[in-house]
C-alpha cells in the first residue's frame, strides 16, 4: 500500500475509524459459541426466519426494480416544477427512522388506514402478513436503487440516445436497446443494495407486520427475540446475517466501476451502439 501522497495523520485516522467498523464484528465472532453453532442457527425458528428473510427480501428487490427503474429514468430524463421536492420525498426513508416509516405504512395500509380501510372492506388484510413485510422491505430499500440508478442515468449521459434517435428509433427502443444496457451495472449494484437493505430491516417490519413465526418474524425479529431468551442463539444467527451481509456487498462491488462505464460511454464511440438500434 503506497501511502507517501498521504500525511501520517490521515492514515493514522482512516486505520482508527476501520478497526471501530471491524472489532465489533470479531468480539462477536469471538463470543459464538462454536460447539453448538450448527444446533442453533438450524433450529425450526432459525431456519423459518431466515427462508422467510430470504423471500421476502427477494420480493421486495423485485418490488424496489419495478418501481425504481421508472422514478430513476424520471428524476434524471426529465425536468418538472417540483423535481427537487420530488427528490427529496423519494430519498426521504433513508433518513427517515425506519419504526416511523412502519408507523406511516400501519396509517395507511392497516385496517383503519387510508387506504387499507377499502382493502378491508373487500376483505383484503395486508398489514400484520407476509405482504405487509415484503413493503416495509421496499419502503426502506427502494431510495438505494433510485439513488444508484438516478446517478449511473446522469453519469453516462444522453449521447447514445440521442444518435439512436436520430437514427429512427423510437423512445421505447432507445430505452429497451441503449439505455437499460448503458446503465445495467449500476441497476444491478443498486438492486443489491436494495436487497441487502431489506434484508436487515427491523423498525418498518415490526411495527408494520408484527412478529408472527413463519408469516412476518424474519431473520433480525428472530435474533431481536433470541437475544432475551437465548444469547447465544442470537449471537449465532447475527453472524449468519454479517456472513450474508458481506457476501451481497462483495456482489455490489465486483460490479464494473460507473466512471469506467461513464468515459466508455462518453468517448471513444462504439460500432456496438448504433447497430442496436437498427
Amino acid at each position: 500500500m503506497n501511502t507517501a501522497a498521504l500525511p501520517r495523520w490521515v492514515v493514522a485516522v482512516a486505520v482508527v475509524g476501520g478497526l471501530f467498523l471491524v472489532l465489533p464484528l470479531v468480539a462477536m465472532a469471538l463470543r459464538v459459541d462454536w460447539p453448538r453453532f450448527v444446533p442453533l442457527v438450524t433450529s425450526d425458528s432459525a431456519r423459518a426466519a431466515l427462508l422467510l428473510s430470504l423471500r421476502t427480501s427477494l420480493s421486495a428487490t423485485a418490488v424496489c426494480v419495478v418501481v425504481g427503474v421508472p422514478m430513476a429514468l424520471v428524476l434524471a430524463r426529465t425536468s418538472f416544477r417540483g423535481q427537487r421536492l420530488v427528490r427529496s420525498l423519494v430519498l426521504l426513508p433513508l433518513v427517515l427512522p425506519p419504526v416511523v416509516g412502519g408507523i406511516a405504512l400501519l396509517y395507511t395500509f392497516g385496517r383503519r388506514g387510508l387506504l387499507g380501510s377499502s382493502f378491508s372492506a373487500l376483505g383484503i388484510d395486508i398489514a400484520f402478513s407476509t405482504t405487509a413485510v415484503v413493503m416495509s422491505q421496499a419502503f426502506v430499500a427502494l431510495p438505494f436503487l433510485v439513488l444508484s440508478l438516478e446517478g449511473a442515468l446522469r453519469s453516462v449521459g444522453t449521447r447514445y440516445e440521442a444518435v439512436g434517435a436520430t437514427l429512427g428509433a423510437g423512445r421505447w427502443t432507445v430505452l429497451r436497446r441503449i439505455t437499460l444496457p448503458l446503465v445495467l451495472p449500476g441497476l444491478v449494484s443498486g438492486a443489491v443494495l436494495s436487497f441487502a437493505r431489506a434484508l436487515g430491516e427491523f423498525g418498518a417490519t415490526l411495527t408494520f407486520a408484527g412478529s408472527l413465526e413463519g408469516t412476518t418474524r424474519t431473520l433480525p425479529l428472530e435474533i431481536y427475540l433470541q437475544r432475551e431468551t437465548d444469547p447465544d442463539a442470537a449471537v449465532a444467527l447475527s453472524l449468519i446475517l454479517v456472513v450474508v451481509a458481506i457476501a451481497v456487498v462483495g456482489v455490489a462491488h465486483r460490479v464494473r466501476p460507473l466512471d469506467r462505464l461513464a468515459v466508455t460511454a462518453a468517448g471513444t464511440p462504439r460500432r456496438r451502439a448504433p447497430e442496436a438500434v437498427r
